[in-house]
């Protein structure tokens, strides 16, 4: 687990995260969940980047969600979120500005430029979390894009695996010259893509900001 500033991070794998800030337990795109998240379905808020099985895996949203849960997806998951006996499921857009109890949540483009696995046609999404005056941007399946450059994190989590995301080096110059966090973190390796060297190579090169590699709990 990863502390800062109030904020407990936990990096469940893959590209999925928990963050718990005050009495909110909020979850990023579980995948592949260890153990000790079986049977939990503690989750006050999901938030689900887009419909890949990786990022939307039903199985393990089962494990993490109750009937006062809220899911915030990409628009384009809300037809297969439906069978979730959950309080809310609403999809969000690009640019678009919600509230979680209390907790402000941006939704933020994220897209490939050089490949076509998630084009920017499909308002696949990112999202910026603000708990206890810390923001944390989780940038979804992206390459380096513009709308970064306006997102001013604290926390920046960052897939470093290349093929269907940025590369190590890639992720390290998005940091560098257009994310611009306080600390950055990668994620989107050891599962399909990528592995603990990526996310090595890409804590060498970010020059910006410290950079923390968590293990998977």
């Amino acid at each position: 687990m990863f502390e800062y500033q109030g904020v407990n991070l936990k990096w469940t794998g893959h590209a999925g995260f928990q963050i718990v800030a005050g009495d909110k337990i909020i979850y990023i795109d579980p995948f592949k969940l260890s153990k000790q998240y079986f049977d939990k379905q503690d989750a006050d808020l999901i938030l689900i980047s887009h419909n890949h099985f990786d990022h939307l895996s039903l199985d393990d949203l089962r494990k993490i969600a109750n009937e006062y849960t809220v899911i915030f997806a990409a628009k384009e998951c809300v037809d297969q979120l439906k069978v979730l006996p959950v309080k809310e499921i609403r999809g969000v857009s690009p640019e678009e500005k919600i509230n979680f109890e209390n907790v402000p949540i941006e939704a933020i483009a994220a897209y490939n430029t050089n490949k076509e696995f998630h084009p920017k046609k499909d308002r696949k999404v990112g999202f910026v979390i603000t708990t206890s005056n810390t923001r944390v941007y989780h940038t979804g399946d992206t390459d380096i894009i513009p709308e970064m450059s306006n997102v001013n994190p604290d926390i920046a989590l960052t897939p470093v695996s290349g093929t269907y995301v940025m590369t190590a080096e890639e992720a390290a110059n998005a940091v560098n010259n257009a994310i611009r966090p306080k600390i950055a973190i990668p994620m989107h390796y050891n599962s399909i893509v990528g592995t603990t060297e990526d996310a090595e190579r890409f804590s060498k090169m970010v020059t910006v900001c410290p950079t923390k590699i968590l293990d998977q709990e």
